[in-house]
């Protein structure tokens, strides 16, 4: 007896099925094939690498601490509120604080390099600049900058002359003129001095006062072109120094502002200081 053939509805079905089990089994033929489609599932599309982060940019191994709240009355101001009527204004290089701060100067405004501007604002740096009229010239425009980063514009003289020995009136015209000067130019009338050379009389005290300074502020150790150098005591960082942080426009082969001040901040992190605004304390 024949059998009885299949519906053509049921024999194309079973066609279909046995075509697509055939389709599969050569899919899955190349082991290395399913592991190199496998490797392409899992690589995703990446962007441009993230940039570094600023401290790495600047040559730090690590970001600076925040500094901590600073005090609700500065040294020099509650000198002041105590004093006599005719009351000369601190002399100091070293702020009596139990805050591990640190306090960066930097003198005249000799060197005007575009990129310490970028390094004060990625870094967050409270620097104070003393800045010379006869000095800076034409290019106030760079400190406006630095101002608008949250730098310090501080006195250090219209013509930068050794103050000592000099008549009251000449001391007066140098302070008093340089305070004018940066008013006129930025708004802003600073408080703190510094003599140039670091020499100073008591006619520089008394003019200064009636300048309306509040602090005469020196340094207690200095970044050169190679090291820290301190001018009283262990020659060790310590809370409270103030640093200046030199510079020689005239130099070209020797390091710039931006590489003593990394030095600096290398020296000040490996002691486990932070840097502090220096306005803050005085």
């Amino acid at each position: 007896m024949r059998p009885r053939p299949w519906p053509r509805r049921t024999a194309a079905a079973l066609l279909a099925a046995v075509l697509l089990l055939l389709a599969g089994c050569a899919s899955s033929v190349d082991p290395i094939e399913r592991l190199g489609r496998k490797a392409a599932q899992r690589v995703r599309p990446t962007g441009p690498a993230a940039p570094p982060q600023p401290y790495r940019r600047w040559g730090l191994t690590a970001p600076l601490p925040a500094p901590p709240q600073p005090p609700a009355r500065p040294l020099s101001r509650a000198t002041a509120a105590a004093g006599r009527a005719f009351a000369p204004p601190p002399v100091l290089d070293h702020v009596d604080t139990p805050d591990r701060v640190v306090f960066l100067t930097y003198d005249d405004g000799a060197e005007r390099d575009p990129r310490f501007v970028d390094m004060v604002r990625e870094l967050r740096l409270p620097v104070s600049m003393f800045l010379t009229d006869s000095v800076i010239g034409p290019e106030y425009g760079h400190f406006a900058r630095l101002l608008s980063v949250g730098a310090a514009l501080e006195n250090h003289t219209l013509e930068h002359p050794a103050l000592r020995g000099l008549p009251y009136a000449g001391q007066r015209a140098e302070i008093c003129g340089q305070r004018d000067k940066l008013h006129a130019r930025f708004g802003v009338r600073p408080r703190l001095f510094r003599p140039p050379y670091g020499v100073y009389d008591d006619t520089t005290l008394r003019a200064a006062a009636d300048c309306q300074v509040s602090a005469v502020v020196l340094w207690r150790a200095s970044m050169t072109e190679t090291r820290l150098r301190f001018t009283r005591g262990r020659p060790a960082l310590r809370p409270g120094d103030i640093l200046l942080v030199t510079s020689d426009d005239d130099d070209l082969d020797g390091p710039t502002l931006r590489e003593r001040t990394t030095r600096l901040l290398r020296d000040i992190e490996a002691e486990g200081l932070t840097v502090g605004r220096l306005q803050d304390y005085l």
